[in-house]
C-alpha cells in the first residue's frame, strides 16, 4: 500500500477513493443534512440552491461532500507535483489529506469550509505560478479574486489577504501596476455582491457579514482522547518539519519560497479557524491542506525509509484511534 502511493501509480487513485470510503464509512452510515448558519448568507443561499436538487436527502449531501474532499485531495496532490514541492512525485499528499479529514466526522459532512478550501487552493495554485508566466497581471487578478470570494463566505477569511501580500512580495518584483491589479481583483467580488444585494433590496444582509468568535477545538469527546488527538497531530507535524529541514535546503530558490508561503498559509489558516464563530464546526478544516503537505515530507523522506515507514503506519494507527474516539 505504501509503495503504491509512493510510486505514483495510476492505480493509487482507485485505492485512495476506496480508502476515503472506508475511512469515512461511519459518516456515510450516519449522514446529515447541512444546516444554515446565521450570518453566513452566501453559504445559506448555496444551501437553498442545493435543496432544490437534493431536498432533505442526507446521504446525497454526505456522499457529495466525500467526493468533493476526494477530488480536493487529488487537486492538492497535483499542486504539490506540478510545483515540484517534493523530490519525487507520489500520491502521499492526497493520502495524508484524506486521512486528516477523517479524524473528525464534521469535516466530512457537507460544510462551508469545503467551499472555502476550494477557493483557497485555487488561489494558492495560481500564486505559485506567479514566477512562471508571461502574463503575471492576469494571474494576480485571478488569485486576488479567489481570496476575496473566500472571505465573502467567511468574514475571518479577510486575513488571507496577508497571504496574497506575502505572495506578491516573494514571487513578484515591486511593481505598482501589479499591486493595483491585485487590489482591483480583491475588490471586484465585494463590489458585485454589494451591487446585487442593492438591486434586490437586500443590502441589509451585508451587515450580517462581519462575524467573529472563538473556536478552540472541533473535538467534543473526552479530555483524554482530545489530548491524544492533539498529540498525534503534533507528532505528524513535527515529523514533517523535521523531514522538511532535510529536503527543502536542497531545492532551488523558487521551491524554497513556495515552502515559506505554505508555512504562512498554515499559520494564517490556524488563526482564521481560531477566530471563526463556533457555529462553523468545520472551521479547523481550513488548516488541513497546508498541514497535509508539510506532514507528507515525513512519508516522502528518501534517505531514511525506516522513519518514513514508521510515520506512515503511525498515521494509520492514529486514524483508527480517532475513528474509535469519535464514533
Amino acid at each position: 500500500m505504501f509503495r503504491l502511493l509512493r510510486n505514483n501509480s495510476p492505480f493509487a487513485v482507485i485505492f485512495l477513493f476506496i480508502f476515503a470510503l472506508v475511512a469515512k464509512m461511519n459518516v456515510l452510515l450516519h449522514p446529515a443534512v447541512p444546516v444554515m448558519i446565521p450570518g453566513h448568507f452566501l453559504y445559506n443561499y448555496v444551501l437553498r440552491g442545493m435543496q432544490v436538487v437534493f431536498g432533505r436527502a442526507a446521504f446525497a449531501y454526505t456522499m457529495l461532500s466525500i467526493i468533493l474532499i476526494f477530488i480536493q485531495s487529488i487537486y492538492l496532490n497535483s499542486i504539490a507535483v506540478r510545483h515540484k514541492l517534493f523530490p519525487r512525485n507520489s500520491y502521499m499528499t492526497a493520502f495524508v489529506y484524506l486521512l486528516l479529514t477523517s479524524i473528525y466526522p464534521r469535516f466530512s459532512f457537507f460544510n462551508e469550509t469545503i467551499i472555502f478550501n476550494w477557493l483557497l487552493l485555487g488561489a494558492i495554485d495560481i500564486m505559485f505560478s506567479f514566477t512562471q508566466t508571461t502574463q503575471p497581471r492576469k494571474l494576480i487578478y485571478n488569485a486576488a479574486l479567489l481570496f476575496s470570494l473566500a472571505a465573502l463566505f467567511q468574514f475571518t477569511g479577510l486575513a488571507f489577504v496577508l497571504l496574497l501580500l506575502i505572495g506578491m512580495v516573494m514571487f513578484r518584483p515591486g511593481n505598482l501596476g501589479e499591486w493595483s491589479v491585485a487590489l482591483l481583483g480583491y475588490i471586484t467580488p465585494i463590489y458585485f455582491l454589494v451591487s446585487i444585494l442593492f438591486l434586490v433590496n437586500k443590502l441589509y444582509l451585508f451587515t450580517h457579514w462581519p462575524h467573529i468568535g472563538f473556536s478552540i477545538s472541533p473535538l467534543k469527546n473526552s479530555v483524554g482522547s482530545l489530548i491524544a488527538t492533539m498529540m498525534g497531530l503534533f507528532i505528524l507535524l513535527v515529523s514533517g518539519i523535521f523531514a522538511m529541514r532535510k529536503n527543502v535546503p536542497m531545492s532551488n530558490i523558487y521551491i524554497r519560497r513556495d515552502w515559506i508561503a505554505l508555512s504562512f498559509y498554515l499559520i494564517i489558516s490556524m488563526m482564521v479557524a481560531f477566530l471563526t464563530d463556533k457555529a462553523v464546526e468545520s472551521a479547523w478544516l481550513l488548516a488541513l491542506p497546508p498541514l497535509s503537505i508539510i506532514c507528507t515530507h515525513a512519508m516522502a523522506l528518501e534517505k531514511n525509509k525506516r522513519f518514513s515507514n514508521f510515520i506512515f503506519y503511525f498515521s494509520l494507527i492514529f486514524l483508527v484511534f480517532c475513528l474509535w474516539a469519535n464514533k
